[in-house]
């Protein structure tokens, strides 16, 4: 496969990002959750509270459709400018206390008004859009080598007790993507509900493997704030007392069912990004660098302005410091059918998933099993299935098995 990157020859004229003013939009659509409880307030009626839900569901890949995609790159003689601009780094600071507003918010809505059980299901879901949210913001501020950045990362994961996730992904995740070795990478032919049971333990115990390793070498003890793990954790503690004491202990139980479906929202972008994409095995345990290839990508334009670019992946694992209004697509890479709320979607109802993506991921990969990152326990089945090769050659020619 080639895998150079080839962007989209520079403009003649200065360049001016037509998008600027559309990341706005990124502080607008987590108020959505306020839609629900606005209406059935309005209403009386708690159905109400599932506009939300179906709108990220249903209407945001409905959009994603309408609008298409957007294929267009900043020139690489404007990114140091783009990057200095700190517009763009105000949205990501503006919208901190939005998410952490809207969190506390959910809570409180839940405790004061009597609701059925499934309005409080919505409500689970809908704090958990907020929680996801807040995660895809701790994302984009954790790469940045800024200390204002970095904490606010930090403060952004703590509502859903995520603060692990810094950690886990720069260090971790980004070190083993596409490989057998990653607990965040989803193997052709494992569910999401399989990949879930794989993918948050696995997270949580490499982040704290990573961090136990960084303190013994920097001479520090393991329990203490210099832990980057227990930092975020304190917040969580802090935060999540401090609304027990105000809405009462039964708010625990809604806080950390909503932080669950919102972490979820993590494993779903982390299943849909890699999806059986394999990195090369140079030497045992040693793979090649991460490449372009072993991303998928989505250019579809409502939901990028949502999450800041998270879905031109590619660019992101080659070049993790770049910001997100620099991000760029390149042509000839996996490329998504759908943004990724719809693909999140897809995931739920397994047989449609792999009906969409197998094909799509065999022909990226040229059928060739050794460059796919199979579920050990189906790979012979997968093979069988869809008469995959193997790349052992005999007489310089590939052969089936």
């Amino acid at each position: 496969m080639d895998t150079t990157l080839t962007p989209a020859a520079p403009p003649s004229a200065p360049y001016r990002d037509r998008k600027r003013y559309a990341w706005l939009l990124s502080l607008l659509v987590p108020c959505s959750v306020g839609i629900g409880p606005a209406m059935m307030v309005a209403t009386g009626n708690p159905a109400a509270l599932w506009i939300p839900v179906a709108f990220f569901h249903l209407v945001v890949p409905l959009i994603d459709w309408i609008l298409g995609e957007d294929l267009s790159n900043p020139p690489e003689s404007a990114v140091p400018a783009l990057e200095a601009d700190r517009f763009y780094r105000w949205i990501t600071f503006l919208l901190v206390p939005i998410l952490w507003t809207a969190f506390i918010f959910s809570a409180w809505f839940v405790m004061h008004y009597e609701l059925p059980a499934h309005a409080v299901l919505a409500m689970v879901m809908i704090t958990g859009s907020v929680g996801g949210f807040c995660i895809n913001l701790g994302h984009e501020l954790g790469h940045k080598n800024t200390p204002l950045e970095r904490w606010l990362a930090k403060i952004i994961l703590a509502p859903t007790g995520y603060g692990h996730f810094q950690i886990e992904h720069n260090r971790g995740h980004h070190r083993d993507v596409a490989t057998p070795l990653d607990p965040a990478s989803s193997r052709m032919g494992e569910s999401i509900y399989r990949f879930v049971l794989r993918e948050m333990p696995g997270a949580l115990r490499r982040a704290w493997a990573l961090e136990t390793d960084r303190l013994r070498r920097d001479g520090q003890p393991l329990w203490s704030l210099h832990n980057e793990i227990l930092q975020p954790a304190l917040l969580t503690f802090v935060l999540w007392s401090v609304l027990a004491l105000w809405l009462g202990v039964q708010v625990l139980p809604f806080l950390l069912v909503a932080s669950l479906w919102a972490n979820f929202q993590l494993t779903l972008a982390n299943y849909v990004e890699h999806y059986g994409l394999l990195r090369a095995e140079r030497a045992p345990g040693k793979y090649e660098p991460c490449q372009p290839h072993h991303s998928w990508n989505s250019n579809h334009i409502f939901s990028n302005w949502a999450l800041f670019h998270l879905q031109r992946h590619s660019d992101h694992h080659t070049h993790p410091l770049r910001r997100y209004q620099s991000l760029r697509h390149f042509d000839n890479l996996p490329r998504l059918p759908s943004g990724y709320f719809g693909m999140f979607t897809l995931t739920y109802i397994p047989a449609l998933w792999r009906y969409v993506m197998d094909e799509r991921l065999l022909a990226v990969v040229g059928r060739d099993a050794n460059r796919i990152n199979l579920d050990p326990r189906q790979r012979e089945a997968l093979i069988a299935r869809y008469g995959l090769m193997e790349s052992s050659t005999v007489n310089g020619a590939l052969t089936r098995t």
